[in-house]
C-alpha cells in the first residue's frame, strides 16, 4: 500500500481503535465489537497477548477491515509484524531504519513524534504520516491546530489523550485521523462482556467524525 492509498483510507474512516489486551480471545472480542459499530481501522498493540496470532486471525475473520499493529520498538518486531500480516505499523518513536524497512516492504508506517523537529524528521525519512504522541501532554487539539501553519503538508494522527468527547476537535483542528484506546473500551463494559454497548460507542464515534 503506497502513501496516497493509506492517506485515502484515513480520510475516509478517521478513527483507529487501539486494542491492548492481556488475553488473545478478549482482544478478538474487543475488535469484533468495534467492527460491529463501524470502525474500519484496528491497531493491535504488539505487547498484547499473542499479538501475531490475533492479527492473523482478525485479517482472516474481518477481511473488509484494515488491521495493523503498534508499539513496535525495533526492526525485529517490525519484520515479525509484517510477516503476520499487519497492514500498517505504528511506533512510539522515530527510527529511520524502521521507517525505511517498512517503506521497502510497502507497508504504511506511522512513527511517533513530539516536537516539530521530530515530526519533520519522521516525514522526511519516509513516514506514511506521523503520530503525535502523547497529545495530552502537548495541549490537545490546539497543538494540532498550531502545527497546521508551518506543517500543514504533513498528515498527523494524535494519540495518547484522544477521547470520545474530543475526537472531533482533533479532526476539526487538522488531524487526518485519531487513535483511541481506553475510551472505546470502558473497564466495566469489558468486564461485563457488554459488547453491544461497546459497539454502540464505536458507532457513535463514527457518526461524530463523519
Amino acid at each position: 500500500m503506497n502513501r496516497e492509498s493509506w492517506l485515502k483510507i484515513l480520510r475516509k474512516h478517521r478513527a483507529i481503535a487501539v486494542i491492548r489486551s492481556a488475553k488473545k480471545d478478549l482482544g478478538s472480542l474487543m475488535a469484533k465489537a468495534i467492527a460491529k459499530g463501524g470502525i474500519q481501522l484496528i491497531e493491535i498493540t504488539w505487547n498484547s497477548n499473542r499479538a501475531p496470532e490475533l492479527i492473523a486471525e482478525l485479517r482472516s475473520e474481518l477481511p473488509d477491515l484494515t488491521i495493523g499493529t503498534g508499539t513496535l520498538l525495533n526492526l525485529d518486531q517490525l519484520h515479525q509484524a509484517i510477516e503476520c500480516g499487519a497492514q500498517f505499523l505504528f511506533t512510539p518513536h522515530t527510527d529511520v531504519a524502521m521507517i525505511k524497512a517498512a517503506v521497502n516492504a510497502g507497508v504504511p508506517i506511522i512513527p511517533g513524534a513530539f516536537s516539530p523537529t521530530e515530526i519533520v524528521n519522521a516525514w522526511q525519512a519516509g513516514a506514511s504520516c506521523v503520530k503525535v504522541f502523547p497529545i495530552s501532554s502537548l495541549g490537545g487539539a490546539n497543538y494540532i491546530k498550531i502545527l497546521q501553519v508551518p506543517l500543514g503538508h504533513i498528515p498527523l494522527i494524535p494519540t495518547g489523550g484522544v477521547k470520545l468527547t474530543n475526537a472531533k476537535m482533533f479532526i476539526d483542528a487538522g488531524a487526518i485521523a485519531v487513535g483511541l484506546s481506553g475510551d472505546l473500551f470502558p473497564k466495566q463494559l469489558v468486564e461485563n462482556a457488554d459488547w453491544d454497548a461497546i459497539a454502540q460507542l464505536a458507532q457513535n464515534l463514527v457518526k461524530k467524525l463523519k
